[in-house]
């Protein structure tokens, strides 16, 4: 967790992301994989994201790159395709284009085709109103359950319910009407407690820390489960 505690310090403009990242073994080598998913511009932020987990060798040192490896998706086809096409570490950084309310099946096969049962920590930072606003309560359940299903470690960070009032405000100001889930909406108020309550009562979590608010006045909460299994059978 410390080195994502000074990477998030630094880099706190690009908030518009979730970041997986699992450790497991294979052979005698401790592996590093990280998941990143974004609804931005985000290939720029996930290189350097690697670069940051994979220090540079001390002379006479091997070079750590072979031990980590980073997948990154997004819903945007074309989006992936100029990641894929800029790529500058293909070998250690992958892209593809997923929809993870509707498929984890590409997440888990990339998880057993390394020997890993689940990804050691997840960061889903301001993508759940996004996902609450298009999917509705369920999406916004379903999000965060599969991302406790993959994962030992999830840091949260859920937009407040102001975002929300802001976003539907900006729609109808470009003559648009309001989201399709926006006006039928149960979960309200303050979003990251009620996803709290969700992740410990369903998904086996447990709430280690609270990091106080951002700048953003959003709620950053660190949780983790280890060997409890999601259960999607309350959505």
């Amino acid at each position: 967790m410390g080195y994502f505690s000074n990477f998030h310090q630094s880099n706190r403009r690009h908030y518009t992301t979730v970041f997986t990242v699992a450790v497991f073994t294979m052979s005698k080598h401790n592996f590093i994989c990280p998941l990143f998913v974004s609804l931005c511009e985000w290939q720029d932020l996930s290189v350097a994201f690697y670069k940051h987990l994979v220090k540079e060798p001390v002379c006479g040192e091997d070079s750590d790159r072979s031990k980590v490896h980073l997948l990154g998706f997004d819903l945007d086809e074309a989006l992936i395709q100029r990641a894929q096409q800029t790529n500058p570490l293909p070998s250690s950084i992958s892209f593809i284009p997923l929809d993870i309310t509707t498929d984890t099946n590409q997440l888990q096969d990339y998880l057993n085709q390394r020997s890993c049962s689940r990804f050691h920590l997840s960061l889903c930072l301001a993508v759940t109103m996004w996902v609450h606003l298009n999917h509705g309560d369920s999406g916004l359940l379903q999000l965060i359950s599969r991302l406790a299903s993959l994962s030992q470690h999830l840091l949260l960070e859920a937009q407040p319910w102001k975002c929300y009032r802001s976003a539907a405000r900006r729609l109808r100001k470009l003559g648009r009407s309001d989201f399709d889930h926006f006006k039928m909406l149960k979960i309200r108020g303050d979003i990251a407690e009620h996803a709290r309550e969700h992740l410990e009562r369903h998904c086996g979590m447990e709430l280690i820390r609270s990091f106080g608010s951002t700048a953003w006045d959003r709620k950053l909460l660190e949780l983790w489960r280890e060997k409890a299994r999601c259960s999607f059978t309350s959505l």
